[in-house]
């Protein structure tokens, strides 16, 4: 009986991710130990990230560049060989714009709300051993068609429910997890029948809770941490709009922008400068806290965004995306693909700043993938 089981314990965790994007939750889900069979994902960037990493690594995970409202679930499980029940987990981070608290908050109301609901569409015939998926903690309380606080995510939950799984859910903070950057997110996890998963405790803290009543914690990540060993960044070259890993560490600021970093000090952020004229201010408000801001090498970063490219702590530039995805806790190794937007630009699909802010940090979604993959062992699942 006891070789039974860890023959099963040791046996392949295979996973389906759904909104791959740039692959930030596949980084970690497989460092935890799982298998990934496929990845959904529409944006043609994103995939094209996504193809440099299996032929980087050998892996064998199917890139689907397709709208997932499109695939069949029943069609895609026979085509991957996999019966039901067979798949250990199922996960992935819908568009979250519909819900953010920085956004218009349209719900269901926006196109990309419903996708919400997809992966429980998914789940119900793959029928897998654990979902995992990511929001902003704005869906906690997104209105619905009745306009009632919360409503979304109740119905979400009872849909949930309703195909047999039990979720809990958490808001996590990336720097409690290594990361250099404060960003919250909220995470379910719904198993099969009992739920008795429990959510990692967190291994860093801000200094001063380090040694607290509840143990030793490591020290939050600093963003002068995962930047001071990159060096200078190549300058945008003329005529080339698409850029490949090597590049990612390329600054595209504008000069006129680089004249409004210059009097932005360290920390702080270009609307509270109120002794610059209105032409360098650029008709900002008091609470435009996250535009214009310029990192502080000491601290953890704000949360990366996709429509605001942040200052450089010391240099009169906006971040590149490499410096991005060391804020973001992506390996060195790791590949972007597609264009690199400056400022005042526009590109077709996710430039490269916007697959990493768009994504979960791949150290966030390792500590979750090990301590599903250990409750998937320990319940003999």
């Amino acid at each position: 009986m006891n070789i039974l089981i860890e023959m099963k314990s040791k046996s392949i965790a295979k996973a389906i991710s759904l909104f791959s994007g740039a692959g930030g939750m596949d980084i970690g889900i497989e460092q935890a130990g799982f298998q990934i069979e496929a990845d959904i994902e529409v944006d043609e960037h994103c995939c094209s990230t996504l193809r440099a990493a299996v032929e980087r690594t050998g892996k064998t995970t199917k890139v689907i560049e397709k709208s997932i409202q499109d695939i069949d679930p029943l069609a895609l499980m026979n085509e991957l060989g996999l019966e039901e029940g067979e798949l250990s987990l199922l996960f992935g981070g819908p568009p979250c714009q519909s819900f953010s608290l920085a956004g218009k908050q349209l719900g269901l109301n926006d196109l990309r709300g419903p996708l919400l609901f997809e992966i429980i569409r998914f789940a119900d015939v793959f029928k897998p051993k654990v979902i995992l998926l990511e929001q902003v903690k704005g869906l906690l309380s997104a209105k619905g068609p009745k306009e009632e606080r919360g409503e979304i995510f109740e119905l979400f939950l009872s849909r949930l429910e309703k195909i047999g799984y039990r979720p809990k859910w958490k808001v996590l903070l990336a720097a409690d997890f290594g990361v250099a950057q404060l960003r919250e997110r909220l995470f379910v996890v719904a198993t099969r029948g009992v739920n008795g998963y429990v959510f990692p405790d967190r291994t860093h803290a801000p200094t001063e809770e380090c040694n607290g009543i509840f143990g030793r914690k490591q020290p939050y990540v600093a963003v002068g941490d995962v930047l001071n060993d990159l060096g200078s960044p190549m300058g945008k070259i003329k005529g080339i709009t698409h850029y490949d890993r090597m590049d990612s560490h390329v600054d595209v600021t504008p000069e006129r922008d680089r004249e409004r970093i210059a009097q932005v000090p360290e920390g702080s952020h270009l609307a509270a400068q109120l002794h610059l004229s209105t032409d360098l201010r650029v008709g900002l408000q008091s609470k435009d806290t996250t535009k214009y801001l310029r990192l502080h090498r000491m601290r953890p970063s704000n949360t990366l965004r996709c429509g605001e490219i942040f200052y450089h702590p010391t240099e009169n530039r906006y971040l590149t995306p490499r410096e991005y995805m060391r804020i973001h806790g992506y390996p060195d190794q790791y590949e972007l693909r597609g264009p690199i937007r400056s400022r005042t630009g526009t590109v077709k699909n996710l430039d490269q700043h916007r697959q990493v802010a768009n994504s979960v940090p791949p150290p966030v979604a390792y500590v979750l993938g090990r301590s599903i993959k250990r409750y998937i062992d320990e319940q003999n699942l």
